[in-house]
């Protein structure tokens, strides 16, 4: 992260198509205490250039060939703290927003951002501030308000589910629970599958919620 305030932000910008790249780069590199150090077409490419520029800024595509950005980001924060990551995508799906928040990203933008508030963004991320696109971020804000119901239907859970419910609240994928449970990834999509359906919720992201606030899902 920089330090110096007269020297620039160094971006690295991440996208698997180069015209979005391209763009991004164009406008960034317009603003004055920005400075684009480079690009990659996956989350494989990005930890090279992470690791040879080390930027204070990644802009995260999430949906990438060759890796993906939510698992780059959580590569990236092992691999180099300091470096701020704003997942910059298309897409609000729940579940995406969770993950890569979990795994270290410092904001979450949808690429309808207004230019303006990109620039913001990154900024604040340099400063080590959350961003969160306001779609996203009154959606999180629901779920974290909404008050429980009357009986939560924990204990209609067996042992099992509920150690799945926990490792859902850890923002882990259906591979790495299979892997920390040493079952099949068959077995933990059933669980999961009947974990939503006893405790009533839509989905992954909302049982991940759930465990965190009933304490459920300890660090």
């Amino acid at each position: 992260m920089a330090t110096d305030t007269d020297e620039p932000i160094r971006v690295l910008i991440v996208d698997d198509h180069a015209v979005v790249r391209q763009g991004l780069m164009t406008f960034l590199e317009l603003q004055d205490g920005i400075l684009v150090v480079g690009e990659a077409g996956n989350g494989k490419e990005a930890l090279q250039k992470v690791k040879e520029l080390q930027p204070d800024v990644v802009l995260m595509d999430l949906v990438m060939p060759v890796m993906d950005g939510l698992t780059a980001i959580k590569e990236i924060k092992l691999m180099r703290p300091e470096t701020e990551v704003i997942a910059l995508t298309s897409f609000a799906d729940d579940e995406k927003v969770f993950t890569a928040i979990r795994s270290g990203a410092t904001g979450y933008l949808l690429k309808d951002v207004q230019p303006a508030d990109l620039v913001k963004a990154v900024m604040a991320a340099e400063r080590g501030e959350v961003q969160l696109h306001p779609e996203v971020a009154k959606r999180l804000m629901h779920e974290v308000v909404a008050p429980p119901k009357e009986s939560d239907g924990l204990q209609e859970l067996t042992e099992r589910e509920l150690e799945v419910l926990g490792l859902l609240g850890r923002g882990m994928s259906n591979k790495e629970i299979a892997r920390e449970l040493q079952v099949s990834e068959k077995t933990v999509k059933a669980h999961v599958s009947s974990v939503l359906n006893k405790l009533s919720l839509p989905g992954r992201t909302h049982a991940a919620l759930f465990a965190v606030k009933r304490g459920l899902a300890p660090a």
